[in-house]
């Protein structure tokens, strides 16, 4: 299958392998999730009974004082005592395969390009990092939400690119499902093409 390129008349020839997948939109969705939940600190705690500064002491006498029978201050039950069911930092990973996520990854390029939302360029080159410089090529090509994907990280275009709203610039091996997802169009160099190709292989 042929891509073709937004600042020319040509076209890249891409595996049907790699961008000409059925679109799983339920293993998409299981990617997604257990990507952002990696992303999950979980830090929620609280103090059980065990972990309250104090109540080593019996608080009164056993019996005679009228109060309630009580073997320490720091129970669940008196203001200031431990948690019954204390929460504890969790752990939201989701365990994904490589074969689902490069599946995943796969899926989300085929439909990213059967919508014609994938544009190639042959390269993306600025004459100094300067945002006004990247923002007139793109309004050239009509994007204004868009993830830049390129083979490796070029530091003037990630200088133009980090100051504009709804840009970002990644590496191929930077490349994840929550960027592809989070972007109206996606736009990549040809290098940047053919070393997904070699990846999803």
């Amino acid at each position: 299958m042929e891509l073709k390129l937004v600042n020319g008349s040509g076209a890249v020839q891409v595996s049907a392998e790699a961008f000409g997948q059925k679109f799983n939109e339920a293993l998409v969705h299981q990617v997604l999730t257990a990507y952002r939940n990696a992303g999950r600190s979980g830090t929620k705690a609280q103090k059980s009974r065990a972990e309250v500064r104090g109540g080593g002491r019996k608080p009164h006498a056993q019996k005679g004082t009228g109060q309630a029978r009580a073997g320490s201050s720091r129970s669940p039950i008196w203001v200031g005592g431990g948690k019954t069911f204390a929460a504890k930092p969790r752990d939201f990973a989701q365990k994904v395969n490589r074969k689902m996520y490069r599946g995943a990854i796969r899926a989300m390029l085929s439909e990213l390009a059967r919508t014609e939302r994938l544009l190639v360029t042959d390269a993306i080159a600025l004459e100094a990092p300067k945002t006004r410089l990247l923002a007139k090529q793109l309004s050239d090509w009509s994007l204004s939400s868009v993830l830049i994907v390129v083979e490796a990280l070029d530091e003037k275009l990630f200088l133009a690119a980090r100051n504009l709203p709804h840009v970002e610039v990644l590496e191929v091996t930077a490349l994840n499902p929550l960027a592809l997802a989070a972007y109206d169009k996606v736009l990549m160099t040809v290098a940047a093409v053919k070393l997904i190709e070699e990846r999803l292989q």
